[in-house]
């Protein structure tokens, strides 16, 4: 069990620190521009639940970056007491950049890699 659990954890460090290669804020930036685009009718309250991190910095940071025209913060549809995140065509171009960027630094992921990738996603969604 500690060999499993110590790689997951190894593996989210390695991670991170790839994926934070140009900067902690343009990290945090890219995964709430990531999270809006995934899930995109979810609830602000329900990614900030997701991303697993303070609602001031969700704030501060949504606010940023609809400032620079990458996202905008609409009341929902279906329950007008929740906000929405949607991608501008500027964010979904960021977003495509940055991670066109990441696949540059680590190249393309073998098919049973990118399985075995999906079958954790769906498995930690379930537990968050």
């Amino acid at each position: 069990m500690m060999n499993k659990i110590g790689g997951l954890i190894e593996l989210e460090a390695l991670l991170e620190n790839i994926l934070k290669k140009k900067s902690d804020r343009a990290f945090l930036k890219h995964k709430i521009l990531y999270f809006a685009y995934l899930y995109e009718n979810l609830s602000v309250g329900m990614i900030v639940e997701k991303l697993g991190i303070k609602k001031t910095n969700f704030a501060l940071m949504t606010k940023q970056l609809e400032k620079e025209g990458l996202l905008s913060i609409n009341q929902s549809k279906m329950d007008k007491r929740c906000h929405v995140l949607t991608l501008t065509v500027e964010g979904m171009n960021a977003l495509y950049s940055y991670i066109s960027s990441i696949n540059d630094l680590v190249g393309n992921l073998s098919d049973e890699l990118e399985q075995n990738v999906k079958k954790l996603n769906e498995k930690f969604n379930k537990i968050v």
